[in-house]
């Protein structure tokens, strides 16, 4: 792999493009690069001259003589004719570019010139983003500067990585296409230098966070942690207490007098770091520093920050807020693995990947002293930089990686869901080829129609395969995996919004099985080759890469991230393509590629029968497989990969899995005595603490068996851990902190209108008693006999408990295991009435 020392040999000056932004004061572009050598940001402006536009199909004359207050308009700049693909309709089109002076006179008010033309193509797109698809540029890339120009550093390509491409592609064009696509592996990811920071506001209420846009109370302190060493708490110092010393080897305290002159310092600091990070800073910290320097007259001019709707920038440098990130289901389930599923919060995240987390306070932040303040507020900056820094930048190197797939600024990959990535890599590919992108009602105008019927209620169509499991206990099981089953699919059948019912005569014998749609023979689907090269590169390039002994550890650690990467864009192709909401969604692709996943898995399973392999499960792109001859399985997993052109993995080897019979809903234990619980009822976020205790002692317990004469054994200790919770709800020992269930309120309580939720009846009772209630309070409450059924848990009594509805919860949770392993419930809770009764 090209390193940062090869590259900084041929180059004096090299820089990473992390951004891309319009200035209005300028009317240009201008991007956001960063230093390699100096760890600082370069602005540097677009001298092209390129401007927004829109694309229309009706003639400049026309646009004159019909539509004038478009020529009058106060924004308007020139018209052009230029020629597209048609790719709906495989031909070459002329259109008229209407150039613009600036984005708002092409969309965003009502009398842009959007509005004004009655039909329009690529209107919306974002200028930013246009930029970067009309110039070809790849965020997350390096770039020299020469005679005033950007250009792009070409990186080489290692002969064992080149090798595997020659192995998979024969034709000369898709190895060319290949190459290409690989630089953006292969190149390295620098160092980059960041800075994370967390504030902390008086507030007089406790348990009440002040608001950002309001800015009433003051910062009480600023705690920075970056990663070139500089870590400093700043505190504002309160009237008539004296200076605490504080004594830490972590971080420098710097006390202020004034707000006014600490959040200038705080300013000084944030623009003398290229990128800042924050948890949550969009709705919270970096607002309120903005908001709150703007009431304490601070000038424009010394604040380096910019607000928008949803967002804080900073003007010069970049701002990554990392709960967006780690709130991006994509990132949760594909790039880490499911390891945090609670509560979204800087706490529960850095737990389950750093095994790190806050600092707990028992009394309001306003009454914190200045060693408990400092300690609080660093510990929670420190915890936001080490998410980037743990597991060798493995955060940082991420979303340069997801960066350069998708084309997008460093901003908009923090703050955007994955249908966005893939809409903005799919746009610059159309803009690359010189394809016309295509507007929604384009695609469902000629191909809206679906043939399966759905199941699930909402859906268009025919999803996903799941056969139900059968109930019980089974020893060494296999998990055999579909790679990328969907992206498998969508490769191996050319599926792509423009290649299915394509309109040439030729291909409307090439039928897809069982369904009546046919796809193009002529042509290679747009998404179907850009899904296939992601996937090809990751099954059969770095992930073996990242587990190859042969080379050296730095190297594998590089093409883990690289297949973490891939794995995030290629699981997620298949659900933004069937999303109604996704610009390119073609319902006969999605339906499309589900019944093609599900023909592969009915395939597998007969093939696996055929063998004598026994098939206990299956779900969406797995297969439970009791017991199997080694020699069997690579049998099938051969015919799969000669016969659907799909590769089966051993996913998972457990020791035993318990299957409760009901779909998506078991629990297993891996060779190595993992657990691994899918949809059972102790893992789920609002469970009480006493459930969730039970659940975690029970599973513990059926970790520690190895066969099946261990069973009898645990089966016994359950049951009476059961039991004794049983007894414990009976006689009233369970506090009610261990009885609450706690539920955030999404909402203001006067919107609850048709259905009143059991934490929204708890928190109506609260402000019954005074208290004020926002949205994002959690609510914590506990059920109870009596006509609401529930109560906040600071105005109940432990006697108000009902507890037949815990025991209902007792039931709901450990009925689906105790009855796979043989045990009915219903007796054995016959069994515990008749011993209280004795």
């Amino acid at each position: 792999m090209e390193t940062m020392e090869n590259i900084g040999e041929k180059f004096k000056e090299v820089f990473l493009l992390l951004s891309v932004a319009y200035d209005g004061n300028a009317g240009k572009a201008y991007l956001k690069l960063y230093d390699v050598a100096n760890n600082t940001i370069r602005v540097w402006y677009d001298s092209s001259g390129h401007k927004p536009y829109l694309l229309t199909n009706l003639y400049p004359e026309e646009i004159a003589d019909r539509y004038p207050q478009v020529i009058s308009h106060p924004g308007f700049d020139h018209m052009e004719v230029v020629k597209k693909m048609d790719v709906l309709r495989d031909r070459e089109i002329f259109l008229t570019k209407v150039v613009a002076r600036d984005p708002l006179s092409i969309g965003g008010s009502r009398k842009s010139i959007r509005e004004i033309l009655p039909r329009t193509w690529e209107a919306r797109i974002k200028y930013h983003l246009c930029y970067i698809y009309d110039n070809q540029l790849l965020p997350g890339m390096f770039y020299v500067i020469r005679n005033g120009m950007l250009e792009r550093v070409r990186i080489s390509i290692p002969l064992d990585v080149k090798r595997k491409v020659e192995g998979i592609y024969s034709e000369k064009e898709t190895v060319k296409k290949a190459y290409d696509w690989l630089e953006l592996f292969q190149a390295p990811i620098p160092f980059i230098r960041r800075i994370a920071l967390d504030i902390e506001v008086y507030s007089p209420v406790p348990d009440r966070i002040p608001n950002p846009k309001e800015a009433n109370y003051s910062i009480i302190a600023v705690a920075f942690a970056a990663n070139d060493g500089f870590n400093e708490v700043v505190i504002l110092k309160r009237k008539h207490e004296k200076e605490d010393y504080i004594a830490s080897s972590s971080y420098n305290v710097r006390f202020f007098e004034d707000e006014r002159e600490m959040l200038r310092y705080v300013f000084k600091v944030i623009e003398s770091y290229p990128v800042v990070l924050t948890f949550n800073g969009d709705n919270f910290d970096m607002r309120y520093l903005l908001h709150r320097a703007k009431l304490l007259g601070i000038k424009d001019e010394e604040i380096p920050l910019h607000g928008g709707r949803d967002e804080v920038n900073l003007k010069r440098g970049v701002h990554i807020d990392l709960y967006r990130f780690f709130n991006n289901h994509a990132m949760q389930v594909y790039a880490f693995s499911n390891k945090y599923q609670e509560t979204k919060t800087l706490d529960t995240i850095s737990q389950a990947l750093i095994s790190e987390g806050k600092v707990h306070i028992d009394k309001p932040i306003s009454e914190l002293s200045y060693q408990e303040l400092a300690n609080y507020c660093y510990q929670d900056a420190y915890l936001t930089l080490k998410l980037t820094t743990y597991n060798n930048d493995l955060v940082m190197k991420l979303i340069i990686l997801l960066m350069r797939i998708s084309k997008l600024p460093m901003e908009d990959i923090i703050r955007h869901s994955i249908s966005h990535w893939i809409k903005s890599l799919m746009y610059f590919e159309h803009r690359k080829r010189g394809y016309l992108i295509p507007n929604p009602e384009d695609i469902m105008s000629m191909k809206g129609k679906t043939y399966t019927k759905a199941i699930i209620k909402g859906k268009k169509y025919l999803g996903a395969i799941v056969i139900d499991p059968l109930p019980g206990v089974f020893f060494n099981v296999i998990v055999v995996d579909f790679a990328s089953l969907y992206p498998s699919v969508i490769k191996r059948w050319n599926l792509s919004y423009e290649t299915i019912l394509c309109p040439h005569e030729e291909c409307k014998s090439n039928k897809l099985f069982g369904l009546p749609y046919w796809v193009c023979k002529k042509k290679r689907g747009l998404i179907a080759e850009i899904v296939g090269f992601l996937r090809d590169f990751r099954v059969f390039i770095y992930k073996p890469l990242a587990k190859d002994p042969n080379i050296n550890e730095t190297l594998r650690k590089q093409y883990d991230v690289v297949q973490r990467a891939l794995k995030v864009f290629i699981n997620a192709s298949y659900g933004v393509f069937g999303a109604e909401t996704f610009p390119l969604y073609c319902p006969p692709v999605a339906e499309s590629t589900t019944a093609l996943g599900r023909y592969a898995i009915y395939s597998a399973i007969k093939k696996s029968e055929e063998e004598g392999l026994v098939a206990l499960y299956g779900d969406t792109d797995s297969l439970f497989i009791w017991n199997p001859k080694k020699e069997d399985l690579s049998k099938v997993i051969e015919w799969a990969r000669t016969n659907l052109g799909i590769d089966l993995d051993i996913d998972k080897r457990y020791r035993y899995v318990i299957l409760s019979g009901l779909k998506k809903n078991y629990l297993g234990v891996t060779v190595e005595g993992k657990l691994d619980i899918k949809g059972l009822v102790g893992k789920k976020r609002n469970t009480p603490l006493f459930i969730k205790e039970l659940f975690s002692d029970v599973s513990h317990k059926l970790s520690k068996v190895e066969d099946i004469g261990d069973i009898d054994k645990v089966l016994k200790e359950i049951v009476e851990l059961v039991r004794e919770s049983y007894y414990k709800l009976k006689n009233k020992h369970y506090s009610l902190d261990e009885l609450a269930f706690r539920v955030a309120l999404t909402k203001n309580l006067s919107e609850y209108n048709k259905t009143t939720p059991q934490h929204v009846k708890a928190a109506k009772q609260l402000k019954r008693f005074g208290k004020e209630i926002v949205v994002g309070d959690i609510i914590s409450f506990v059920k109870t006999r009596g006509k609401e059924g529930v109560k906040a848990v600071q105005l109940a009594r432990i006697d108000e408990v009902d507890e037949t509805k815990y025991i209902e919860y007792i039931e709901t949770t450990f009925r689906q295991i105790l009855e796979a392993l043989g045990v009915n419930f219903d007796e054995l809770l016959g069994t515990f009435h008749i011993d209280k009764f004795m």
